[in-house]
């Protein structure tokens, strides 16, 4: 490595430590479903996004394993080449089949799939949008997206590579988002995640899908925390309220595998399959992947009892958190933020907890806000009643209460 290069990247790695940012690799081991760190130590896993518990499911381990070995350890090349296998087409149906759409498309990953995506619907031919009383404007044949303020930075870097006029709205303010839909003329995009992913609230949709159709733009939702977790049967807030033109999830957090897939009509998925660089030049999911998610499907509509105990558990950690005087935002999911403040409050209350036996992970900038470094609670259904008090415990134990406001 080019020694100047090798000296700032030095430079900016010691700044970061000095800001309490520096974030580093480390190990953890699974044994006979439960986290260990790199000492063989058990913890209460409160950092995953493993909802349901499916990563460590007998089914899942053993359907991946069973078309491993029957197709392959790998993919042979990209969808448009060899990659795209019976058993792939078979779980982009049932996929699309759970999310109640024509269609539906695999991805490697959430954030290639919001990375890619977004600018290839962005670029779609139309009209040109032409916005009234904004300094911002899309080109010729583009669409103006609109993203809430805390959408996910694969949202943000998607709406970066659109190259087009991007408006960001006030997160959840639907007044705001009306205004600025308002003042633009042409072909419109709204992008907005359906629980977000660091706050752990919801986006009103029925509202946004009303607002969408009397502004004439085409509503994009990221569902990657809701599905397998909220709406009927875990199929997501979308499949609540209809009206969604662009459903994206992903693979590995609530179905324990990995990928992602985008959900919609037949045109959606046929044009992305054309236009969308994301999908056209990558590698397809090889098949132990396929066999996972196969088996997730078998799975996830069938865990309503699970959810229940999730979400009662969720609202049992806010209980305790807010006795504590902890702000845990307008949280009403299985991520549960503790507000904490400083970057260094933030890493020693994560260092408390895991002394006493509970891994949480500190947010810091730039994920989250200045100011607003938090612990980031997840739950998980397969948390026995044991381990929840044991979590509790853990929690009036490490983290002092705060003084009222």
């Amino acid at each position: 490595m080019d020694a100047g290069l090798d000296a700032l990247l030095q430079s900016r790695l010691t700044a970061l430590s000095d800001a309490n940012r520096l974030r580093r690799l480390r190990p953890w081991h699974w044994q006979q479903g439960s986290l260990h760190d790199a000492d063989g130590r058990a913890l209460i896993d409160a950092s995953s996004n493993d909802y349901l518990g499916l990563s460590q499911h007998p089914l899942v381990k053993a359907r991946a394993a069973k078309w491993a070995e029957r197709h392959g350890a790998g993919a042979p090349a990209s969808r448009l080449v060899t990659g795209t296998r019976d058993i792939t087409l078979a779980v982009e149906e049932r996929l699309a089949d759970f999310k109640r759409c024509e269609a539906a498309l695999l991805f490697s990953t959430g954030f290639q799939a919001n990375a890619t995506v977004i600018p290839a619907l962005a670029k779609v031919p139309g009209g040109a949008p032409k916005v009234v009383q904004s300094k911002q404007s899309a080109g010729a044949g583009e669409a103006a997206i609109f993203s809430d303020a805390l959408n996910h930075a694969s949202i943000v870097h998607g709406c970066r590579l659109a190259r087009t006029g991007t408006q960001v709205f006030r997160h959840n303010d639907l007044d705001h988002l009306d205004q600025l839909l308002g003042q633009t003329q042409g072909r419109k995009l709204i992008v907005t995640e359906s629980v977000f992913s660091m706050d752990g609230d919801r986006a009103d949709l029925p509202a946004l899908v009303q607002l969408a159709e009397r502004h004439g733009a085409a509503l994009y939702v990221d569902e990657a925390h809701a599905t397998g977790v909220l709406g009927p049967q875990g199929r997501g807030l979308a499949a609540e309220c209809g009206g969604v033109d662009v459903v994206m999830g992903t693979l590995g957090k609530a179905f324990g595998a990995f990928g992602a897939y985008i959900a919609g009509s037949r045109a959606l998925i046929d044009y992305l399959v054309n236009r969308c660089p994301g999908f056209i030049y990558t590698t397809a999911l090889p098949p132990a992947v396929l066999g996972a998610v196969d088996a997730a499907l078998d799975l996830v509509p069938g865990m309503d009892e699970e959810r229940a105990r999730l979400a009662q558990n969720s609202q049992r950690l806010r209980d305790a958190l807010t006795r504590l005087n902890y702000d845990t935002l307008r949280s009403s999911t299985q991520i549960v933020p503790a507000v904490i403040g400083s970057e260094a409050d933030a890493l020693a209350a994560a260092q408390r907890l895991e002394d006493a036996g509970v891994l949480t992970v500190a947010i810091r900038p730039p994920t989250v806000a200045e100011g607003t470094s938090r612990l980031r609670l997840t739950l998980h259904s397969n948390l026995d009643e044991a381990g929840m008090q044991r979590l509790l415990d853990a929690v009036a134990a490490s983290l002092p209460p705060r003084p009222k406001a």
